[in-house]
């Protein structure tokens, strides 16, 4: 009989995203994810294959746990409401429990070696299923007349996300929660509409 895993599987997932999330995909070496899980490295092989499985295992609790609000803030009422939600949420997971965490996403992808260009490409194509999904939304409520009818709204879902990944850099970097804040109000307050009531 084969020898039964004496660890738990998401527990150890967990940790392992948490060193992922800290020192992004090839920061985290093999030791620390072993230290951070309790788990020698033959297990973790056979428990989630190898460190690239275990990263996009990580990624997908990570999304599932954490970035549920991209989703959720697609249905929001108005596009501007939707842009405070998605900003919102994500400086608010940026800077979980007041920590200069950034997002596993960008972390994980600004450092990359050639080694590394599948991992990198994922997270890249993550990325713009985010911003495509945005970019859907923003041309409806263009066509309801919400937006300006010249809106060029695969440009505002880029501004969008490009000031969504800046923040989490500048946040890993160390910038206040207050500072992203303020940002995120100013992006508001060019935010185009048809309604002159809307700022």
């Amino acid at each position: 009989m084969g020898r039964h895993r004496e660890f738990d599987a998401d527990e150890a997932l967990d940790a392992a995203l948490e060193v992922f999330w800290d020192k992004g995909y090839e920061g985290a070496s093999f030791e620390d994810l072993t230290r951070a899980t309790g788990v020698a490295r033959p297990g973790l092989y056979s428990a989630f294959g190898n460190k690239e499985a275990l990263f996009r295992k990580a990624l997908d609790r990570y999304e599932e746990r954490y970035r549920g609000f991209m989703s959720e803030a697609l249905d929001a009422p108005t596009s501007r409401e939707v842009v405070r939600r998605i900003l919102e949420g994500s400086v608010a997971v940026v800077t979980l429990n007041g920590e200069s965490r950034g997002c596993l996403g960008i972390n994980g992808a600004l450092a990359c070696s050639s080694g590394a260009i599948l991992i990198q490409q994922e997270l890249v194509a993550r990325r713009k299923m985010g911003e495509a999904a945005l970019c859907v939304r923003l041309e409806a409520a263009r066509d309801q007349g919400e937006l300006p009818a010249s809106s060029d709204c695969a440009m505002l879902a880029s501004y969008v996300m490009t000031v969504n990944q800046g923040m989490a850099v500048q946040a890993k970097a160390g910038t206040p929660k207050a500072t992203l804040d303020a940002l995120i109000e100013h992006v508001l307050s060019t935010w185009p509409s048809t309604d002159p009531n809307s700022r």
